[in-house]
This record gives structure tokens, C-alpha cells and sequence, in this order.
């Protein structure tokens, strides 16, 4: 007979396919323990059934737009902060994708953006970043930069989107049909996936400025305003990636 440590370990080896096995084996056994083990595989095999009907609702508009072939979502990272330029993300994903967790990024953890960024690369049918400089931005103003990302994205992007859902904004000067949707990152799968690869994109860049000015913890704070952040402004000044728009009250 298997100890409980050995059946622990198996537990946690065991893919989402072994585990109604291990439930018709373990769930009745004599021990206290073990029966616990086989509980805790049983909510592992429920939460997977919930994000799976959590991922269906995602696909709503993707069903929606289904007459067009290839469905684009876009979305955008890096608004808000103070430096670091913005980064738009497209993404065309295959008819029936169901890559689960995708979300909006904002949602997600450091570690499961990483990990969904390469499984949506892998599996997309096309996939562009459109990054626009903190420059640029002061000379045109974030919104116009955002939209210019997003065009850029869209742009690069073979094949061309038949369609595009973007979060909540009509990009200017596209001639392809748009669906603007209020946070969409969180109820388009496409979105959601755009989302995910805009910001892994420019948090990876905000992470090699961190290496360049160390004391403005880039990596940390992506260029938002965190007190270190404020605080390293005022005293070393501003840095060639900031947003001088941005800045100024603060200086």
C-alpha cells in the first residue's frame, strides 16, 4: 500500500487528464488524509471546468463577428505612466481558440502574462506591437500616440484582420471594420490576448531602461509613479524616456 507522502506526490505530478482516476481511486480509502488528497484534486478538476465556461464567455463577440475569417483583438499598454513610450498589442487568434486564463492583463500575475505570452504567440495566427516614443507622445498627446501604436500594430500583421475588436476605441484613419468595446479586455478572448502581449512587450523594455537608470526603478514601477519613483524625479531629474508632458507639475 502506497503511503499517504507517496500518494501526495503522485497527486502533484498528476495531469488534469489522471486526476478523475486518481479521484475513483483515492476518494474512498481509509485514511483521513488521503481522502483529502482526492478532495483537492476534485476542486482542481472544478476549477478547470469553471475557467473553461469563463473562457466560453469570453468568445461571445469572436462568435459574434464569426462570418469574418480573421478576427483582430488590440489593445493597448503604458497610458498612464510618467516615462517609457506606449505599446499597442494585435492579435489574430485561429477560429475555436480557447487558450484559458487569457484575461485582461491587469488581472493577471507578472509570472502567468509570461507564460500566456508565449502559449498566444505560439498559437496565434498573427500577433504585432506597435510602440510609440515618450517623444512622441509629448508631441502629439497619449491618446493620438495610442492610436498611432495601434496602427502600427495593425499594420504589421500578416494576414490582414478582416475585423478588428478593439478596447473601448474607434482608431482613426482604419479603414477596417472596428468594434470599439468598454473593457474588452476582460470579455473578448482576442482583446485579452492583445493585452497580454502589449504588456509583457513593454514591461520587458520598461526592465532593460531599469538597467540603464537604476534609480528610478523602472522594473519595479513600469514608469508609473511610485514613490521611489517621484522621489529619484526630483533628485536626479528627469531621464531621456520620460514624458516631459507628464512631468511638469511634478518638477
Amino acid at each position: 500500500m502506497k503511503s499517504t507522502g507517496e500518494i501526495k506526490n503522485i497527486l502533484q505530478a498528476a495531469s488534469i487528464e489522471e486526476l478523475p482516476e486518481f479521484i475513483e481511486t483515492y476518494s474512498r480509502d481509509d485514511r483521513a488524509g488521503v481522502r483529502k488528497l482526492a478532495e483537492s484534486a476534485a476542486r482542481r478538476l472544478e476549477a478547470l471546468e469553471k475557467e473553461k465556461q469563463r473562457i466560453e464567455g469570453l468568445r461571445v463577440y469572436e462568435e459574434q463577428y464569426g462570418e469574418y475569417e480573421y478576427i483582430c483583438g488590440v489593445d493597448e499598454a503604458g497610458r498612464g505612466p510618467l516615462a517609457g513610450p506606449v505599446a499597442a498589442g494585435a492579435v489574430i487568434l485561429p477560429r475555436g481558440c480557447r487558450i484559458l486564463y487569457i484575461n485582461d492583463s491587469k488581472q493577471l500575475s507578472e509570472k502567468k502574462r509570461e507564460e500566456l505570452y508565449d502559449v498566444i504567440r505560439e498559437q496565434a495566427v498573427s500577433w504585432a506591437v506597435g510602440i510609440v516614443s515618450p517623444e512622441r507622445i509629448d508631441e502629439i498627446n497619449i491618446l493620438q500616440a495610442t492610436y498611432e501604436a495601434m496602427r502600427e500594430a495593425v499594420r504589421k500583421l500578416i494576414p490582414a484582420p478582416d475585423i478588428l475588436l478593439n478596447d473601448a476605441v474607434t482608431i482613426p484613419r482604419i479603414a477596417i471594420p472596428q468594434v470599439p468595446i468598454i473593457k474588452g479586455d476582460a470579455k473578448s478572448i482576442s482583446i485579452g490576448a492583445a493585452s497580454i502581449v502589449a504588456k509583457v512587450t513593454r514591461d520587458r523594455l520598461m526592465a532593460e531602461y531599469d538597467r540603464k537608470y537604476p534609480e528610478y526603478d523602472f522594473a519595479g514601477n513600469k514608469g508609473y509613479g511610485s514613490v521611489r519613483h517621484i522621489e529619484a524625479l526630483k533628485k536626479y531629474g528627469p531621464t531621456p524616456i520620460h514624458r516631459r508632458s507628464f512631468i511638469k507639475n511634478i518638477l
